[in-house]
């Protein structure tokens, strides 16, 4: 929803993007890691930042991975700008608030995690004995890992993303069909919500590796797109279908309630049923409910929103949109005879293709 504070996946997103593979300063943080000099080097010179640097002398010149692999020979922290483009300062010591917690043993990770949590700036920690990028930002720490091993579980990710993907796309089919046959239950709906929620959060750990992989990603991230374009639309219509509440505010709450959900709850049929709006009962998901028709629709060919509202709001539910005339369509506000027709023999193809389709 609009307004809401990013998610720690998303700020990690943000920071895998800053430093990933094909931008300068990763060719920077690989030049010093193989080096094997070790780097602590800050993003930003904020006030916060100001603080709690100590000496060092000024540089002010426009960034290039060789002067910082150069600088990083010094023992010292290196200050760079928000934007990554300038080196303000080197051979820094940072002082930050030792009554900070830390989780880390070294010196230079131990104050890289305080510097981050006490400013909020990005800080990043290369290892000299161990070979390792470490990002620090608040509260947050992700250590950068090996580009082969990276490919490695992107491509395991891609392999399930497709088999779940499979059953997904069968699971939208049965509903379909049962749409048509009048036998849709709360339990179906609930079981096709949960698929596309597993789907979407396969996607969503592609995509951190795509971010980490930089411009290495690309055909990871084109394969994702291939296997997952048009789920989250067709997610959305399937919640204006079902939802007991359809308004466009309460789908986005519907929408980051699946995404909070944990492991177990996802599970829970019962939990996604009360999801979308529905009192719990032992019996509830097996109620039978028809849907309101916007899915359907969504998949005639240039229809308007407007037109499908207007046909839910006259119809109330795909059964009536279905069974009426084109007199009656015609009818509707905004459809003439033309579209009338279409609307009536686009349903129809749709219903012989769900049905060819949940036969094969």
């Amino acid at each position: 929803m609009n307004g809401e504070e990013p998610t720690k996946q998303e700020i990690t997103n943000q920071l895998l993007q800053q430093v990933a593979p094909g931008t300068a300063f990763r060719a920077g943080l690989e030049n010093v890691l193989r080096a094997k000099t070790g780097a602590l080097i800050v993003v930003g010179y904020s006030p916060e930042v100001m603080a709690v640097v100590d000496g060092g002398f000024s540089i002010n010149c426009d960034f290039s991975p060789n002067y910082l692999y150069e600088l990083a020979k010094m023992d010292g922290a290196i200050i760079l700008s928000e934007d990554f483009r300038r080196i303000l300062f080197a051979n820094t010591q940072l002082i930050p608030d030792s009554s900070i917690a830390s989780i880390e043993t070294g010196i230079r990770h131990r104050t890289a995690e305080r510097v981050a949590k006490q400013t909020g700036q990005l800080v990043v920690s290369i290892s000299q004995r161990r070979n390792i990028i470490t990002l620090y930002q608040g509260d947050l720490r992700y250590s950068l890992k090996e580009m082969g091993a990276i490919l490695t579980k992107a491509n395991q990710a891609i392999q399930t993303l497709e088999k779940y993907k499979a059953v997904l796309t069968q699971g939208f089919t049965n509903l379909s069909a049962a749409e048509f046959e009048e036998l849709v239950t709360l339990q179906e709906v609930a079981g096709v919500m949960q698929r596309v929620e597993m789907v979407l959060r396969i996607k969503t750990e592609i995509k951190r590796y795509v971010n980490e992989l930089g411009t290495e990603g690309r055909l990871i991230s084109m394969q994702m797109e291939e296997l997952v374009g048009g789920v989250e639309e067709d997610a959305w219509f399937l919640m204006k279908d079902y939802a007991r509440d359809n308004h466009d505010d309460k789908l986005r709450d519907i929408r980051a309630g699946l995404k909070r959900s944990s492991s177990e709850e996802l599970l829970d049929i019962h939990h996604i049923i009360r999801l979308l709006g529905y009192p719990y009962s032992s019996t509830i998901s097996d109620e039978a409910i028809q849907p309101r028709g916007y899915r359907m629709l969504h998949k005639i060919p240039r229809l308007p929103v407007i037109i499908m509202n207007n046909l839910v709001e006259r119809f109330l539910h795909l059964r009536q949109i279905v069974a009426a005339s084109i007199e009656e369509l015609d009818d509707v506000d905004g459809i003439g005879e033309v579209r009338a027709r279409a609307i009536r023999e686009g349903l129809k193809r749709i219903r012989e293709q769900v049905f060819i389709d949940r036969q094969i």
